[in-house]
Order: structure tokens, then sequence, then C-alpha cells
């Protein structure tokens, strides 16, 4: 294994280890003094950015209201000020990381990101090209580079090949012309699972024996953005600094968004090649007659901060790092607290346990580093959860849990693609076989052929306590440590009792993700292949991306209250604050017809994105109609419609499918029922090669839910919540099945419907509509599958308020194979339309059963 030099190195001797929380103890209260923003949460996200003080926004807010800065490109007094203040800063941002100004240069940048690109366009114009060598742990953007690598690129998996080619030997693909530029490129800190990689190889590189870089040059380019957060970096060893190092600040201080460039300036030269150039970085530009220009060459920043400074950004940089020192006094300090903090952490992970020994959490630890050695280690974990069968438990599912608990952390990918495929054991073909299932970075499809598709990263940060470990670890214990004595998951009965079951409700919701409607009882409702008439067949869409509105991120929609107006032609919307001075209600109609002059003209055919699908909406131009929702939900958005039988190829299709919990699907066809009138054949709808279209909904036509399961659900509530009840409409379903009042006492049987195949719906001589009169009408559902549910199930409907229940309940009793389940899936059998109406009868048929009607009529 590789060893580090003393470049960088943090020193822990006891004295200073035991003095590194003081900052702590002496500012008591500091944390909810400086961050209120943490106040009720558990943010565990550090390393994608930290979070900034309170007294940091107070010091930037005195010095913009104190002081008039003008453009530094200009000689005015204001001008010069600016002028004056950025270069101090730059000073002072140097001597953070001990670089000395006659040995350095920093350049401003947007970030991290933009500073890899500044120096990969300078490599770009050398004449000969370049060669790009980096590590399996860089981050997305330092990979990136090697696509502009014009004479190749090697990617080194492993320490020990570094070492071994920094010895001159074991590497392939290595250029041969002697006028060619070397870049050889590895992050400081991975930011995958915040292993700490040796520092020494920069100045290994100096001096190695490369001979085929030795006339034009090896460089080094080191990403210390994940570093810097927590550790020291120290540069005043120039002969072993990195040539060029990338950095964004708010990693650091939490703000501003700025980024730097580190550049040692006797290696300047690459960048130089440059050919484009900006306002400010040059003194003479010629385009009259002649094209030619002289570039500003007193210093290398002026020759590369392209147009006007963030002048205002720098100025927060100067806040920020005053409130850093004075807060925490050191960046040693933050180091060695948060590495105490990641100890802890991760042996209090690692403890954990099933009831049958295996480990809850799989660390993905690099073997070369060690929680006791910060020099190694990063504050950063990276884990997977499996359960007690050593299956994986999606990410996806750990995060929706989190998301109601209010833990923050970072999920998928990482933008670190060589850590998680090796970590992970992904290999390139599987990969793409990830792809093409629809697996993407921080969706729902996260384990694909036994094996996850990502990890979830718990960084600590200056400002973390053991209150934040303590809340992580009892976390996974309560939601993901299996005990030999669990209570049994909430299932179907392996035995029906015969009970009478009706329609106590059916809910429409016409807008996705607004409130719902209930049908009134003495209606008789459309139930078409796509669903019941008029339900999702609109949507919000967010102005610009067109991407649908939900509850998850904006869960004041649940006050927006449609219904239908079939008399009138209308579809109403309603908005009422719940509460607080301006209550009130407001109001707007929109026709249910399909009226062309309503819409935008869709000749482009502008897509909007729902549910991970591209749709060709028809998208209202009304302006009035944008102000009422962009006011009622407060952000930019209008109303957009996907109506049934829409034109064009981008339409949408059922998902759904049986889970193992339910027992096998069986394909048998109700070939018995003769002596009613039957609506829809199943013929059509068993078939898995026909789809079942949908309009706006998430996976399936229709929804149904069961009030004996609805009840079940809330005695479990109780048991930690008394008296909270959770009502029917927070899960939104088209049908509420309950048991008839004549029914036997003891008949309910909570989630049987996840054992139902089918479901015949009678409509009764007492519908007046119904003809020929006296002769019920059966129609046929299918049950597609049990719903997989997600945190929007915790938004209060009446109010738009979060909460934790039923979420967290619903996880402790109905999770199968990691995932939460509550309701069923549905369709209608066959194509042909039917009409239902509360207080229907309803037959149910389990997988394996017959069809229930025989003789029936």
């Amino acid at each position: 294994m590789a060893t580090m030099s003393d470049w960088g190195k943090v020193e822990e001797p006891q004295a200073k280890r035991e003095d590194s929380s003081l900052f702590y103890e002496d500012m008591s209260g500091f944390r909810e003094r400086e961050f209120p923003m943490l106040l009720g949460t558990t943010y565990l996200d550090h390393a994608g950015t930290t979070v900034y003080p309170r007294s940091l926004i107070e010091d930037f807010s005195k010095e913009m209201m104190s002081n008039l800065l003008g453009n530094p490109h200009s000689t005015s007094s204001s001008s010069q000020y600016s002028t004056r203040r950025i270069e101090d800063i730059r000073l002072q941002a140097l001597r953070f990381f001990n670089a000395s100004p006659d040995d350095f240069d920093l350049i401003f940048v947007a970030n991290a990101t933009a500073g890899i690109k500044l120096v990969a366009e300078g490599f770009r114009e050398n004449a000969g090209g370049f060669w790009y060598g980096y590590h399996k742990d860089a981050h997305t953007s330092l990979v990136g580079v090697r696509e502009v690598a014009t004479t190749g690129h090697h990617c080194f998996e492993s320490d020990l090949e570094v070492e071994a080619w920094l010895k001159g030997s074991g590497i392939l693909n290595t250029p041969k012309s002697q006028d060619c530029l070397g870049l050889f490129a590895y992050p400081a800190q991975s930011n995958f699972n915040g292993r700490r990689l040796p520092l020494s190889w920069s100045g290994s590189i100096r001096f190695s024996s490369l001979s085929r870089f030795r006339r034009r040059g090896l460089y080094t380019l080191l990403d210390a953005a994940a570093l810097v957060s927590t550790s020291p970096l120290d540069l005043s060893k120039v002969y072993s600094a990195p040539d060029f190092t990338v950095l964004s600040f708010y990693k650091i201080f939490g703000f501003p968004d700025l980024g730097a460039v580190i550049v040692r300036k006797e290696s300047g030269s690459p960048l130089q090649r440059r050919k484009y150039f900006g306002g400010g970085t040059v003194q003479v530009v010629t385009c009259l007659k002649e094209q030619w220009h002289i570039k500003k060459a007193s210093t290398l920043h002026e020759q590369f901060e392209d147009g006007t400074l963030p002048i205002h950004s720098i100025i927060a940089l100067g806040c920020a790092l005053n409130a850093h020192e004075r807060i925490y006094g050191s960046i040693e300090r933050v180091s060695l607290h948060t590495s105490s903090l990641a100890k802890d952490l991760y042996e209090k992970l690692s403890s954990l346990r099933h009831w049958n020994g295996l480990q809850v959490c799989k660390i993905h630890k690099d073997f070369s580093s060690s929680y006791d050695d910060c020099n190694t280690q990063g504050p950063v974990i990276a884990l997977s959860v499996r359960n007690c069968a050593g299956e994986w438990t999606s990410n996806y599912e750990v995060e929706k849990l989190a998301f109601v608990k209010n833990i923050q952390f970072r999920s998928g990918g990482l933008c670190n693609p060589g850590g998680i495929a090796s970590s992970l054991g992904l290999a390139p073909w599987e990969l793409k076989r990830n792809f093409s299932a629809g697996a993407r970075c921080g969706n729902d499809n996260d384990i694909i052929g036994g094996k996850s598709t990502g990890v979830i990263r718990v960084s600590l940060g200056a400002m973390s306590d053991a209150r934040d470990v303590t809340t992580f670890v009892d976390f996974i214990a309560e939601f993901f440590v299996e005990h030999q004595h669990n209570p049994a998951q909430s299932v179907a009965p392996a035995v029906s009792t015969p009970a009478k079951l009706f329609i106590e409700e059916l809910t429409i919701y016409p807008i996705k993700s607004c409130g719902g409607w209930s049908v009134p009882s003495t209606v008789l409702w459309d139930v078409r292949a796509e669903g019941l008439a008029w339900d999702r067949e609109w949507c919000l869409v967010q102005e610009g991306s067109r991407a649908a509105l939900s509850q998850k991120k904006y869960p004041k929609m649940a006050l927006l209250k449609p219904f239908i107006d079939l008399k009138n032609g209308l579809l109403r919307i309603r908005h009422k604050r719940p509460r607080g001075p301006t209550s009130k209600t407001a109001e707007i109609a929109i026709s249910l017809s399909a009226d062309p002059t309503q819409f935008e003209d869709i000749a482009g055919k502008s897509t909007a994105r729902v549910c991970n699908d591209n749709i060709i909406p028809q998208i209202y131009s009304s302006k009035e109609i944008a102000t009422f929702f962009t006011t009622a939900i407060g952000t930019p958005c209008t109303l957009a419609r996907f109506p049934p039988n829409t034109a064009g190829n981008l339409k949408r299709y059922c998902t759904a499918s049986l889970q193992p919990h339910q027992g096998a699907a069986s394909s048998k066809n109700d070939d018995r029922i003769s002596s009613a009138s039957v609506t829809g054949s199943t013929d059509a709808s068993s078939s898995p090669s026909i789809p079942r279209p949908i309009l706006l909904a998430n996976e399936s036509p229709i929804l149904t839910i069961s009030r004996s399961s609805l009840n079940r659900l809330n005695q479990d509530i109780h048991v930690n919540c008394p008296g909270k009840t959770v009502e029917a409409s927070a899960f939104r379903a088209n049908i509420l099945v309950s048991e008839d009042a004549t029914s036997m006492q003891g008949t309910q049987q909570p989630y049987v419907e996840d054992a139902w195949q089918n479901m015949h719906v009678i409509s009764r001589t007492s519908h007046a509509h119904l003809s020929p009169p006296g002769i019920p009408k059966v129609t046929s559902f299918e049950f597609l599958g049990s719903c997989r549910r997600c945190q929007m199930i915790c938004v209060e409907q009446h109010t738009g308020e979060r909460g934790q229940e039923p979420f967290v309940t619903l996880a402790k009793t109905r999770r199968f194979g990691g995932k939460v389940f509550f309701g069923v899936h549905t369709a209608l059998s066959g194509t042909t339309g039917a009409r239902i109406a509360v207080g229907d009868q309803v037959i149910p048929v389990r997988h394996g059963e017959e069809s229930g009607l025989a003789g029936f009529g």
C-alpha cells in the first residue's frame, strides 16, 4: 500500500485530540444559534454541501449594506474598492491552504468542475496533444476530461497500479510522441466513500523517471473538493504540491457558491495555450481589417477570469473565511472532530445485526483506509442495507423513510462511476443492461439482477454532533433490523370468511396530485379502459421544464379541490388556504370540452414529463389559468390535459405487476357468468401482450383499497400515536370497498385484497338507470398487483401539511422485499366501457378460485 508523505498530513497528538471538541463545549448552544435551519432535522449530506452559519450571512449582509461595490474593470472609487477587496480575499484564500502567493496563483471559477474544465481546455490546445490518466475513484467531472485527451487515456484501477506506473512499469496505452503533454488526475478524497488517497503522488510524479513525458512534462491535477470540506490542505511545500488543485468553497463554508483553481506558477504554461479569451483577460483586441489580440501577462489569474468576476460571491468568501476561523478556530480541529464522529458512526452501524447474526449494513470501505486515521479516511460512510436473508434493500425505500423522519443524506451513483462499479461489482455489460432496464440515478429501479445500482452516503460536517450519529443509527435499527420474534407482517388471511362487500366510495382526481372529488351516491359513473371517467386527465406542469408537479415536492397541491360540474360541462377548481388571517377560497372554472382554442399550438409537439414518461399534452394558453395555479402552488406552472384517445405515439401504459407476497397469479378466465349482463371480457386483458392504457396515473388505471385494511392500519398507528387516525383520502384511491353493515361481526379481513385476482361489481335494481329493469349488470375488474407506496401518503389532504404517518407504520407492518405496499392496482376487464356506483355489491375472487358468480341472478 502506498504511504503518504508529510505533505498534507494531519498530526494527532493526544492533547490536541482531547482539545478538538472544546469549541463545541465552550460554545453552548452554538448549533442552535449559528444553524437554526438544522432545527428538527438531521443533515448528513455535508459531502454535497455543508451548512452556512447565521453569522456568515449577517456579516455578508452588513458588508453589502455598508459598501458600494463597482465593476472592477472600471477606475471609479467603487470599482477600485472592489478590486482591492478581491485581491485581499484572493490572498486570504491562499493562506487558508498555506499557499504562498510567490509560488501559487488562485483563479476564481464557478466550482471545482469549472476548474477541471479550465485545465482541460488548456491541455487540449497543445499542438502535440495530451495523454490523460485518472484514478478509478475520480469524480465524474474528472473522468470527463478523457474525452478531449487526443493521444489516449487510462483509468488506474488501484493505488498499486499507480505506484507501479510511477516506477516506470505496468501501464498500457501511453503516448509515444515526445511532444505530448501528460496529465494525471485524482481525488484527494473519494466523494464515494470518503477514503483519502496518497497526496505524495504529486511530488513523486514530478521527480519520477517517466521519460516519455520528460521533454514536454507530466502534470498533476488534484481534485480537493471533497477533502477540504473537513480537512486541511497544506500547500507550503511547493516541490511536492500538485500543479493544479481544484475545489469548491461551498463544500467548506456552505456559502458562497464559488470555486477556485490553485496553480503552481511554474506549471502555468499549459493553461496559457488556451485560445479563447474573454473580457478583462486581454490588453488589446483588433477586429477591423486585422484580427489579433494581446493577452494580459502580469498574473495567471487575470488571463483566465473571463468577464466580470462574481464580485459579491468573492466578498461573501471573505466573510466565510472569517466566520469559519471565528467559530471553529482551525480546519485541523474540524478534521479531528468529524473523524471522531465518523468513527463512532462506523462502529455503531457495523455492530447492527439481524436475529441470525447477519450484518444489517454493508460498509463500502476501502481496505487501505481506517476510521482510526483521518489521513486515510474522511468523515463519510457509504453503505448498503440488507435484510436477514442477505438481500439488498432498495436505497429508494430507505430514502423515502428518511424523508418522513427528516433525515437528509444522498443515495445513488454519487457521480463516482469507478468507485460504484468496483465496490458493487458491476461489470460494463451489467451497467448497459441496467440502463436499458430503466435504471437512472435517483429513481426507484435500483436493484437489478440481485445487485444494487447505488449506495447510501452519509457524510458529517463541522457542525455535526453526536445527536446526528444517534439519530441515524436509531433510524436504521428501528426500520431495518429484523428480530427473531418480530410480529408477523400484515398479510391476507389464508382462508376467506364470507362477507358482504360493497363500494363505499368512488373518488376521482381530475388533476393529478391535487384533491379528490367523491362521486355522489346517486350517480352511475363511467369506467373506461384508462380508468374512471375524468380521473387524472389533467396535471400541473412547471413552466420551462414542462415536468408534471406532484405533492411529493408541492404538498400544498392537496388544497386544490377540483370537482366535475356535469350540468354545466365544467371542471371547477377551488383553492382554500387552510388557516390564517388571509384564509379565503378562490375558484376557477374550465370547460370539459376539448375545444382546441383553449390550448397552445402544439404543432411543435412540445413534450411534458410525467413519471419518467414523455407525453404530448394539451397545455392551456390562458394567463388567468396559469396565474391561478401559480399563486396557489407558489411555483410558476400552468394546467395541461392528456385526454383519452390522444393522438400520437407518446401514450402511457400500465406498469403494475403482481408482487411475491400476493401469491401466484391465475390467468383463468371467468367463462361461467351466463345469467347476468357482463361488461367486458377477461380474455383481452389477461394477456400480458396487450398493454393497458393509462392517462396520468402513476402505474395503473384504478386504485382500490379496503375499509377493513384501513381500520387495521389505524389500529396499528394507535399503538404508538394514540388518537392519530389516517383517512382513506391519504391513499388517493378510486374505489373504497367495505363490509356491508349486515355482515357478521368479526368478518372484517384486513389486507384480504392482496389475494384477490378479480372483482365483480354488481349493479342492483335500485339504480333507476338500469335497463332492462330488474336485471343486475356485472362489471368485472382485474387486480394487477399491490401498490408500492411513497412518502406522499403522509401529506394531510385537508391542510397540505406533511407528517410521518401512515408511512412509518406501514414500513413496519406492510413491507415486503424491502418495499412498502397498501392498496391494489386495478383495471377494467376488457376494453368495453361500463358504469358503476356507490353502493354496488362487490364479489371478489381469490387467486385460483372460481368466478364466484355461478348460479348468480
